[in-house]
């Protein structure tokens, strides 16, 4: 099945079980706003610091590309929950297969399903970043098409293509499952695990484990959880 259809569904299910079947209208099942356009532009804000940008401190210090692009997917993240949340608004009923179609004709999708993977300098990944962060601010003039070109350009630049985004999508999304059953919401959640955030630890099992099954990797995560959480 295609992995752009293939991830909006699993967003879209996330999204339902976490907020609520109204996350669509912007609020959840608990009455809280939900703003995914401020959800980009801060995920892209906490991107940067993946970068030595700043003149003062750690100026030789390697841009975090694990990280980064850990970064990425978050942003991925919100930007299909906009763009389901947009598409809704527009549809008596909304269709994910049409999203998909859509997202998959827009001019920079073709960049991302080249095989090959490199990243660019420091300050030109920056200031796609930065762009990011201008079209999610737009109010009046905001154009979603823009947004998820400007992204896929990102993506590209960021050492990733649609196999890679698609597989830590996955991977992500099942960390985000079992944050959310392991008290992520109430702040009981352990996110550090032996000094290290899980986001890294659940790459680092996809990458040793290419043929990992989703449900495989949440009972990883869980066993390495349940650990951690004896220790404490």
């Amino acid at each position: 099945m295609d992995k752009i259809l293939l991830m909006l569904q699993l967003q879209n299910q996330l999204n339902d079980a976490t907020n609520g079947k109204e996350w669509v209208n912007g609020i959840t099942k608990n009455g809280k706003t939900i703003n995914w356009k401020r959800c980009i532009y801060m995920e892209c804000a906490e991107m940067v610091d993946s970068f030595s940008w700043k003149h003062w401190k750690s100026i030789d210090k390697e841009p975090d590309w694990e990280n980064h692009q850990i970064e990425v997917v978050d942003v991925w993240h919100f930007i299909m929950s906009l763009a389901i949340e947009e598409y809704s608004k527009h549809k008596t009923s909304y269709n994910l297969e049409e999203l998909s179609i859509h997202i998959s004709k827009l001019s920079s999708f073709n960049k991302i399903n080249d095989n090959v993977c490199k990243f660019e300098v420091q300050d030109k990944v920056i200031e796609k970043v930065e762009n990011l962060i201008a079209l999610a601010i737009l109010k009046d003039r905001f154009d979603l098409d823009s947004l998820i070109n400007d992204f896929f350009d990102l993506v590209v630049i960021s050492g990733l293509n649609l196999s890679t985004l698609y597989k830590l999508y996955v991977g992500k999304n099942i960390l985000n499952q079992f944050r959310q059953d392991n008290g992520y919401k109430d702040g009981t959640y352990i996110k550090v695990w032996n000094n290290e955030e899980d986001n890294i630890l659940m790459k680092r099992i996809w990458e040793n484990n290419s043929d990992i099954k989703p449900d495989q990797l949440y009972k990883e995560l869980s066993k390495i959880y349940l650990s951690i959480s004896k220790s404490n």
